[in-house]
């Protein structure tokens, strides 16, 4: 009886924590910063009318005169990332600028309906693109890999902020989320796994600035040995391919340094989180099967 106390107290213990971690996903209303102007809300132009103003309130959107609102079309596929014009798009995003130093945030308010993309691999993918010290907020009312919420995003910069963005990068960019997600699906790869190898190698690039297309490999290399990540030749040429590609295009991570370390600090503690869940999972495990197996001794 005492063993069957314990059991059902643990059921209690892990179902109220698991109660008490659960998030609502509202996002706050922040006032306007007259530096840089207003948040800028981009809509995908598929969303229905009433799908329209669902995102607006998820992405807190109380009042539309405190933000500006454009709309993300088929030709801005084409322009950002030589997409699809035909493509159905539904991802939106809020940008709000923040201040030098302080940091690109991307939030995914619905992560359900982003199948594909976390939020490290969005901002791994901005920050190639040219994009840091932000926040960053993403929503779909539908089920949608994530990739065209980027387009969004670069159209944000260039209409809403007037920065402007280089398509080439925007472009490699795009080939950089779609590695990373095809890199994902393979036996022995996850999200995480994938987001800390092109974080790490981002980093080792801006800290040994490679002159050459070999020196690219070796990084690309020695990052595959220290995660001990096994991919198939075909998939390492992709990645020395794409960095190479960046290299060529002088695109430069010395100045998002320490927003690659924030990326790779989250993406640790993430994946220790995770051994130390299956760690725990396993002694709960062999709790429940010794407690079954001393129950069948009380009978035998």
């Amino acid at each position: 009886m005492k063993w069957i106390v314990v059991a059902f107290s643990l059921i209690l213990t892990l179902n109220f924590g698991t109660n008490a971690n659960a998030s609502n996903g509202d996002s706050n209303e922040e006032a306007i910063n007259e530096k840089f102007g207003m948040p800028i809300v981009v809509y995908g132009e598929k969303l229905s009318a009433s799908q329209k103003e669902e995102v607006r309130k998820l992405l807190g959107v109380k009042d539309t005169s405190k933000v500006t609102e454009i709309t993300v079309t088929g030709d801005d596929l084409v322009k950002y990332i030589n997409g699809d014009r035909h493509a159905n798009m539904y991802s939106s995003a809020k940008i709000t600028r923040k201040e030098a130093g302080e940091g690109l945030v991307v939030r995914q308010v619905t992560p359900e309906n982003i199948t594909e993309v976390t939020d490290e691999m969005y901002a791994n993918a901005l920050l190639t693109a040219g994009i840091q010290d932000a926040v960053v907020e993403v929503a779909s009312p539908v089920k949608v890999s994530g990739h065209s919420a980027l387009v969004g995003i670069y159209k944000a910069y260039d209409e809403g902020n007037g920065e402007g963005l280089n398509t080439e990068h925007t472009e490699v960019a795009n080939e950089e989320l779609s590695l990373a997600t095809q890199l994902a699906n393979k036996e022995g790869m996850n999200q995480d796994k994938v987001t800390e190898l092109l974080t790490e190698i981002k980093k080792e690039i801006a800290a040994q600035n490679p002159a050459t297309k070999e020196d690219i490999e070796q990084i690309i290399n020695e990052q595959l040995q220290t995660l001990e990540i096994k991919l198939s030749d075909q998939d390492r040429q992709l990645l020395i391919d794409l960095f190479e590609k960046m290299r060529s295009l002088n695109i430069n991570f010395d100045n998002v340094q320490s927003q690659l370390e924030d990326i790779s600090k989250d993406i640790k503690q993430r994946i220790d989180e995770a051994v130390g869940d299956k760690g725990f999972l396993q002694a709960i495990g062999d709790f429940f099967k010794n407690l079954f197996e001393s129950i069948k001794g009380l009978f035998s």
